[in-house]
């Protein structure tokens, strides 16, 4: 009997094991799809990665390599963007397209806004690196494996209307998950009317008439007006959202980069503050020495300013947009007669871009009236568009790919070095796997831009300088 109970026990469990629901093997306390606004999130925890890489800071001549010289130079092979579409733009396109996003994150439209000025800035930064790329047929999935490469004088003109409609957008009502302005939506439409007047900015050569229209309609609209509405990525000490060069100096002791030789020649003479900031003495003679790029000879760690320790703190912020960018676009705009004030209202702005680049980077501005006064710092009608130029591009250290796009539009500053011969390039080469994978499309592009012939020396549409 005894067995015969354990016989029809087993014969009953395995009968029913076709029966279980259909949810047996989901965790209900893990959710299986990521909602709206964790989507935004997560792309948002790639924006650092648009700033923190040795090769952004190379492209731009900010640090020059203490070791490993000749492969830490201008990169003559491919360099992908598949990782910005696989990653922070698959995730914002899913939002965009979603049915089903859920109020109870906050209202949808700011949901769309959000992810709409995200996916136009990454989107942003790819075409000022590659030239054209794909654009309005990226992002289908299996749905198109092979996209068209869009030109970029289309895609800039598709951005400045998104980033337009981004804005109009925004009704009243935070969002949740946001981990850049914590849902102050008010900071969102700044950053993206700030966007869309620094993309407007870059068009100075290529189409100014175009460039002032969107630039003067975008200040009206209200940019940055703080620090505080400034896009920064706030990393945590914490080794789960920590600082890249905190991992690579601190952790696996690599001091490898040091400040360059045309960073600190146009900040030591002057003594400006935020050059103390920016690197460490070095360990010879306590002096801020740099380290002329690319130089293969007299390189190591102790002769040169390493780069500073407040840079490479665990919980050390990536500064992307920020308001004394916004002060210099201004400056630059008013010095070219977009907006009026003519020469005394460049003055203004680009006196206190200054200021407000050194709160930012937090440096000494208990002489900034002396710094301000020296004859090549303070304000020169004649050399105006010079100085607004360099002083720009060393508030944007550390943010390498925007610092070497300014200098590409303006050719400032003007001590760049040619390593080897090899000038600054003035785009970066597509990803091998396209000659492969996307043939068509690629050649196409690469024809209409380069003649056929790809090079870190073809030209970008905005880049007329």
């Amino acid at each position: 009997m005894k067995k015969l109970n354990i016989f029809i026990l087993l014969v009953a469990l395995f009968s029913g094991c076709d029966q279980f629901d259909d949810d047996i093997n989901v965790n209900p306390n893990a959710p299986s799809q990521a909602s709206g606004t964790q989507l935004i999130a997560n792309a948002m925890l790639y924006l650092p990665g648009l700033s923190s890489s040795p090769s952004a800071q190379f492209m731009s001549q900010y640090l020059s390599e203490t070791q490993y010289v000749n492969a830490s130079l201008y990169p003559q092979s491919s360099t992908s963007f598949y990782g910005l579409y696989q990653g922070p733009l698959m995730n914002l396109e899913t939002v965009l397209n979603a049915d089903d996003l859920s109020g109870n994150e906050g209202p949808i439209p700011n949901q769309l806004a959000v992810a709409s000025i995200l996916k136009s800035y990454f989107t942003w930064h790819i075409t000022d690196r590659w030239g054209d790329i794909p654009y309005t047929e990226a992002l289908q999935g299996a749905d198109d494996f092979t996209p068209a490469y869009d030109t970029q004088e289309s895609i800039y003109s598709d951005l400045l209307s998104v980033l337009t409609a981004a804005d109009n957008q925004i009704v009243a009502g935070s969002i949740s998950n946001d981990i850049i302005y914590d849902g102050d939506m008010s900071k969102w439409s700044k950053l993206a009317n700030t966007i869309r007047m620094l993309m407007a900015l870059r068009l100075s050569e290529v189409n100014p008439s175009l460039a002032q229209q969107e630039f003067t309609a975008a200040m009206q609209a209200g940019v940055m007006e703080s620090n505080d509405d400034n896009l920064v990525f706030k990393h945590l000490a914490d080794a789960n959202n920590q600082n890249y060069w905190f991992s690579q100096i601190d952790l696996q002791g690599r001091e490898w980069w040091a400040l360059s030789e045309t960073l600190v020649e146009k900040m030591k003479p002057y003594g400006d503050p935020r050059l103390f900031v920016y690197g460490d003495p070095n360990r010879t003679d306590g002096d801020y020495t740099g380290l002329l790029f690319g130089d293969i000879e007299d390189f190591d760690t102790e002769k040169y300013a390493l780069l500073g320790s407040a840079i490479h703190q665990q919980d050390a912020p990536v500064y992307l947009v920020t308001y004394a960018q916004t002060l210099f676009a201004m400056a630059e705009a008013a010095k070219l007669g977009w907006v009026s004030g003519g020469d005394i209202e460049a003055e203004n702005y680009y006196n206190m871009a200054i200021e407000n680049s050194m709160m930012q980077w937090n440096a000494d501005v208990s002489g900034l009236d002396a710094f301000m006064m020296q004859a090549d710092i303070a304000y020169d009608p004649a050399r105006a568009i010079e100085q607004i130029a360099t002083q720009r591009w060393i508030h944007l250290f550390m943010h390498g790919y925007e610092g070497w796009a300014e200098y590409r539009r303006t050719g400032y500053p003007d001590n760049m070095v040619s390593p080897g011969g090899a000038d600054v390039p003035n785009r970066q080469i597509y990803i091998e796997a396209e000659q492969f994978n996307n043939t068509d499309n690629y050649n196409e592009a690469v024809q209409r831009q380069f003649g056929g012939a790809e090079s870190l020396y073809g030209k970008v549409w905005w880049d007329a300088n």
